[in-house]
């Protein structure tokens, strides 16, 4: 289970940046990252400044190693869930490096953008309160 580069809400080609390691740590292609202090770590619920998904597995040094990630606010993820889905409904990242997938929403940090059955991939972006760029853009 990982998440997936679907498409970008704007039509673009998802931007792709070299982030620094937070700890010493492996993350794996399809971890949904989050941001603290300027260095990504693998995402869990509850974090406020999600960033997007690792397009490598690498084992990385604290503020040493980079990895390159999906960065932007629009970028719509597919995701195996056996769940079926509505478009508009609310999700929690979860799971460890490798096996990260969505559950039944209490933090709401991802937001279903079609409705699915369970026998398809689930469709999310990242709720912009919680991506990391929401947290950096003036008002």
């Amino acid at each position: 289970m990982a998440f997936e580069f679907a498409y970008r809400l704007s039509g673009g080609e998802p931007t792709i940046q070299d982030l620094t390691f937070k700890d010493t740590e492996t993350l794996t292609k399809g971890d949904l990252v989050n941001l603290e202090t300027g260095e990504i770590d693998l995402a869990a619920t509850n974090d406020e400044a999600l960033v997007g998904v690792a397009l490598e597995t690498k084992a990385g040094t604290d503020s040493t190693t980079k990895l390159k990630v999906i960065t932007d606010a629009d970028a719509v993820y597919s995701v195996t869930d056996a769940n079926a889905r509505l478009i508009g409904a609310t999700l929690d990242v979860a799971g460890a490096t490798g096996a990260q997938t969505v559950e039944t929403s209490s933090n709401k940090e991802l937001v279903c953008v079609a409705t699915v059955s369970a026998t398809e991939p689930t469709l999310v972006s990242i709720i912009q309160a919680r991506h990391w760029f929401a947290g950096t853009a003036s008002a």
